[in-house]
């Protein structure tokens, strides 16, 4: 597929429908939840399998919002299509982690300034050595300064990205050894293929459970409560 050739084989969208800003969301109806409540004029320009994506406004500013579903290989798709055929700039992941820290409590933020991941997602750039997934730095400084603006707890710091959500050893007391905070699922793929395009990307994502403590959010509260993130990734972007 030649560049900026579309829609793509994943995203709808024509040529110019999608902004250069892109907040992103694993559940769909998240990115639907944050153009209801945060775009002016808001517009679907994606509904292929249901991955919905939706272009407006937010305080004269044109952002779009959109799903990118579970696990490194579905964001892989859809941030390679967005940074490489819709001349995307910057995208945003707003998402949920298990945390592995008593102290890190259920709503609190991290902002994943590196990705340690059991992926082999890297392997097709045939790098001799092992590549270090980090977030974009200017992102994540003022995501850092948003939050303390906005008053929400946060964190910043090395995240676990795992290929399988159900486990039979997952080793959480390793990563635990050495600092990392949280687990999720999709952050070292963004930040690979933002590298790989010389673009801008940053994962933010709220404590869903505690892997420690056996609590957790409902589905439910996983699809609505995570506003105070969403409110520091439309503050910077």
């Amino acid at each position: 597929m030649a560049k900026n050739q579309c829609p793509t084989p994943h995203i709808g969208a024509q040529y110019g429908e999608i902004a250069k800003s892109v907040i992103m969301a694993g559940d769909p109806l998240r990115a639907k939840l944050m153009a209801e409540r945060y775009l002016e004029n808001a517009v679907q320009v994606n509904n292929v399998r249901s991955m919905l994506a939706f272009t407006g406004d937010y305080k004269g500013k044109r952002l779009t919002v959109m799903g990118h579903g579970m696990g490194i290989p579905s964001i892989g798709i859809y941030s390679y299509e967005l940074f490489n055929f819709y001349d995307v700039d910057t995208i945003i992941r707003v998402g949920s982690a298990g945390s592995l820290h008593k102290d890190l409590h259920l709503g609190d933020i991290v902002l994943a300034q590196g990705a340690c991941h059991n992926s082999n997602y890297g392997v097709q750039y045939e790098l001799p050595g092992t590549y270090a997934c980090i977030a974009d730095f200017d992102l994540c400084r003022k995501a850092a300064e948003s939050a303390e603006r906005f008053g929400y707890r946060y964190r910043v710091g090395n995240v676990f990205s795992s290929d399988s959500f159900y486990t039979e050893n997952a080793h959480n007391d390793k990563w635990i050894n050495m600092g990392v905070l949280c687990v999720e699922m999709e952050a070292p793929a963004l930040y690979m293929n933002a590298a790989r395009a010389g673009k801008k990307a940053l994962v933010m994502i709220t404590m869903s459970d505690n892997i420690v403590t056996g609590e957790a959010m409902s589905a439910q509260e996983r699809q609505t409560s995570f506003t105070n993130m969403m409110d520091v990734a439309f503050d910077i972007i």
